[in-house]
């Protein structure tokens, strides 16, 4: 069987070539060694804020570039598709491959009709951000180092920071899923019945129930946070026991898109039970 590659296809292979092929030049040119662990490892760029010294008044940039640049390619691709075929392409086959097991999956754990469609709509999005933003942590690019008391911006030494390794991100789609959950719930069964669950087999169980759905945003935040965070990390401290500079290559490519896009399905997938979960 032979593969026809588009214009588009060719474009994107030569520019993931050229990717991993400016790290083995760079490397050779410059003998390039990776840089001592240092206490600088796993630190962020974290930005104050002129205002107030809590939490809340720090921010991470590197999470809001590359969210908004996340979220303005993928309205950019969106708008691009003008018309479906009738004889559905490679892209087009793989995009309602994806959506309809999306969907598949909306229809069997949400079980009224009226709540399908926004629960599938709110699925899709998760994954479609979640997807390209762990993918692109296999993929060499710009770094944001804090390192000597500043800032340090590095080419090819890491992959693309991707905002899911910032846990502010995932708990924010979290919460978001929790709130929306429960806003469809209300709408389905009426304020009263949506309270009275909470107290459901027995009252006494209402500090339980309560607790539980707290926990929910939790785990479903923690879980991604851990797998992209913890990946990342780990390909850095193999890099520099092994000194071998294909090894990070191939860690990057596992971590960010094989277990990264096992990791946006199982995010959307857990987002999916949740609501059909709350609105039976």
């Amino acid at each position: 069987m032979k593969i026809q590659l588009t214009k588009f296809d060719k474009i994107l292979l030569g520019f993931i070539i050229a990717g991993y092929l400016a790290i083995l030049v760079y490397i050779f040119a410059t003998g390039y060694h990776f840089p001592k662990l240092g206490d600088d490892v796993g630190q962020r760029w974290i930005y104050q804020l002129p205002f107030g010294n809590s939490l809340l008044s720090r921010v991470n940039p590197m999470t809001i570039f590359m969210s908004w640049a996340i979220m303005i390619g993928l309205i950019t691709f969106a708008a691009s598709i003008k018309v479906f075929a009738v004889i559905p392409g490679k892209k087009q086959s793989l995009i309602e491959m994806l959506l309809d097991y999306l969907l598949g999956l909306t229809k069997d754990a949400v079980q009224k009709e009226e709540f399908v469609r926004p629960t599938f709509n709110i699925a899709a999005t998760l994954f479609l951000f979640i997807f390209i933003a762990n993918v692109i942590s296999g993929i060499p690019g710009i770094q944001a180092v804090p390192r000597n008391g500043g800032v340090v911006f590095t080419i090819f030494e890491d992959t693309w920071y991707t905002p899911t390794s910032d846990l502010n991100t995932n708990a924010t789609f979290a919460v978001m899923v929790l709130i929306i959950s429960h806003a469809f719930a209300i709408k389905a069964k009426g304020f009263g019945k949506w309270l009275k669950g909470f107290f459901e087999p027995f009252p006494i169980m209402f500090p339980m129930n309560l607790i539980g759905e707290l926990a929910k945003p939790v785990s479903h935040s923690l879980r991604l946070f851990g797998n992209i965070m913890g990946g990342g990390l780990l390909v850095l401290i193999i890099s520099y026991l092994t000194k071998y500079f294909l090894m990070p290559t191939f860690l990057w490519g596992f971590f960010g898109i094989f277990v990264g896009s096992i990791q946006a399905l199982v995010f959307t997938i857990l987002a999916i039970a949740y609501i059909g979960s709350v609105i039976e």
